[in-house]
Order: structure tokens, then C-alpha cells, then sequence
């Protein structure tokens, strides 16, 4: 057996664009293709990123779920820009979503993955259940053992968080019966191992929309492994909020097997503003910018 460390972050925006080259003609760029010699590819935000780069490297994650990812050619180059390579992550996997800002759900990993399912194509009336995807990777555990993520980016609350409440309610109710689907209506016995994980953009008691999965007897919500006080994740300025939006649910074999274990939010990249926390910060975080990102990442040590 050996530590597995698994963690959710909304990295916030990891996006980048192609450009073409000073003094490249268009015209002749766009005959040849989008070639890697002929645009220059960046990551957008730079002073951001690099102190994302330095929260994730400190995180030292083995499985990294990620949310606000634009596509695997960008996850590749802040993997290579700013985590160290190949060799840090020789694994990762992002499938295109729904999200129309192409904000996609990722999966960085040390661990080999097995197999990686999308679900975003799940009707629900005209459009379809996921805002995103709920992406679906199995991974070998050193004990021989198989972990399933399912990495989820659920509704925002942008338009209040009543009027958004329904579409989350069937994003938890789809997660919910595609984990039955898998494991059965007890999944969350038997010795089973999955994580439910992700910014689901909405926080627990009176009005969630996420009751449905974060309160489903197969699971444990790890953070509520610690003081209440302790539990957010995530500083909303507009209405000084302290709230947590990102989870990890554990199958409650897994969650049983760690009785001692809690989790950690790091917490280190936030922006000056978000007062409670008083700790230490990264070189460079600003007041409002630059940050690691506006949500804090989720970890918990599994012995597998």
C-alpha cells in the first residue's frame, strides 16, 4: 500500500489562444495549418499562473481533478510551463464539454488511467443534463486495486441561487444514478472506491441544489471532517461569503477505510480581500488579482 493523494481545484480560466507570430501573414498561416512554428501559444494570465503553478506543486497531488480547463493542449503547456513536465503528470485527460466558454473538466495524474467516459452528452428537454461533463476516469492504485473519479463542474449561481437550483438538482440526480449504474443501488458499499468530486457551485442546508448527491447515504462528504468554521472553500466579494462549493465525496467504503483521515484546504493563493484567512501568501498575490484562483483546492490522503 502506498499514499494516494487525490484533490479538486478550479483552477479559474486556465485558458490560452493561438497567435499568430509578429509579421506572420495570416493568409499563409492559415494554408499551412496551425502549426506550433508558424503561432505562439500562451497562457493566458501568466502572473496568475505561475502562482497556480506554485499551489499546485505544493498541493503534490497524485490525482489532480480540475474544473475551468480549455483543452488538453493547454493543460499540457501549464503542466509543462509551470509544473515541471511530463514527469510530474505523465498522465492527463480533458474531453471537450458543453460549456460555451469551453471550460472543460480535467484530470491530471501520476497514477495510470485505466479508462475515461464522458457523459456530457446526457439529454435533459432541448439541451443537455451537464453544464460542463461529468468525466468519468478509472485509475490503478498501487495495491492493484481500480479508483473511479467523476469529475464534475456543476451549474453556476450567476442568475441567483433559486433560479439555478433546479438544473443542479438534475446535474446531482444524474451523478447520482450514473454511479448506481456502475455499482449498484448500495454503490457506495461492498468494498467499492470512487470519489465524487468538483466544483458543484453550491453549498450546503436550506434551498441546495446538490442535497440529492452530497446528502446520499453512499457517500461522505470528508470535509465535514472538519470545524465548520473551517469547511469553505470558496470567498464570494459580493456578498462576503465563505462558502464551500468544492467537494469530495467518497464512496463510504473508501471514507470508512480512513476513519482518522481529514482533509486540507490550501488556502495559500487566495487574494488579499478574502480577510478570514489570515495565513501566509504566495509572493505576488495581489487584493483582488493576482491569485492562484478564486476557489481553494481539496485534498485527502488514501492508503491504497
Amino acid at each position: 500500500m502506498a499514499r494516494v493523494r487525490i484533490a479538486t481545484f478550479n483552477i479559474e480560466n486556465l485558458f490560452a489562444r493561438f497567435r499568430f507570430k509578429t509579421n506572420q501573414d495570416p493568409e499563409v498561416a492559415v494554408l499551412q495549418g496551425w502549426t506550433s512554428d508558424r503561432t505562439k501559444f500562451t497562457i493566458n494570465d501568466e502572473e496568475s499562473k505561475t502562482i497556480t503553478g506554485a499551489l499546485v506543486n505544493e498541493l503534490d497531488a497524485d490525482v489532480l481533478c480540475l474544473q475551468e480547463v480549455e483543452g488538453l493542449d493547454v493543460l499540457k503547456r501549464f503542466r509543462s510551463d509551470y509544473l515541471g513536465g511530463r514527469s510530474a503528470y505523465p498522465y492527463g485527460v480533458v474531453i471537450d464539454g458543453n460549456d460555451p466558454r469551453r471550460i472543460d473538466v480535467a484530470v491530471l495524474s501520476r497514477r495510470p488511467i485505466l479508462a475515461a467516459r464522458t457523459w456530457q452528452h446526457l439529454p435533459a428537454g432541448s439541451g443537455y443534463v451537464f453544464s460542463r461533463d461529468c468525466l468519468e476516469i478509472d485509475l490503478e492504485m498501487p495495491n492493484g486495486s481500480t479508483l473511479t473519479v467523476y469529475n464534475n463542474h456543476f451549474k453556476s449561481m450567476i442568475g441567483g441561487r433559486p433560479a439555478t437550483k433546479a438544473k443542479r438538482e438534475r446535474q446531482s440526480r444524474a451523478v447520482r444514478d450514473i454511479v448506481k449504474g456502475r455499482f449498484g443501488t448500495q454503490a457506495g458499499q461492498n468494498g467499492n472506491q470512487f470519489v465524487i468530486c468538483g466544483d458543484l457551485n453550491d453549498y450546503r442546508g436550506t434551498g441546495s441544489g446538490i442535497r440529492s448527491l452530497e446528502g446520499w447515504d453512499e457517500v461522505q462528504d470528508v470535509v465535514r471532517r472538519l470545524p465548520n468554521d473551517e469547511e469553505w472553500t470558496h470567498f464570494w466579494n459580493g456578498g462576503n461569503e465563505y462558502r464551500q462549493l468544492d467537494y469530495l465525496l467518497l464512496s463510504d467504503s473508501l471514507a470508512r477505510a480512513h476513519p482518522g483521515v481529514r482533509p486540507v484546504i490550501w488556502r495559500f493563493g487566495l487574494p488579499w480581500r478574502a480577510t478570514r484567512y489570515t495565513g501566509a501568501r504566495y509572493e505576488g498575490v495581489g487584493d483582488n488579482e493576482p491569485k492562484a484562483s478564486d476557489h481553494c483546492p481539496v485534498s485527502f490522503d488514501l492508503d491504497l
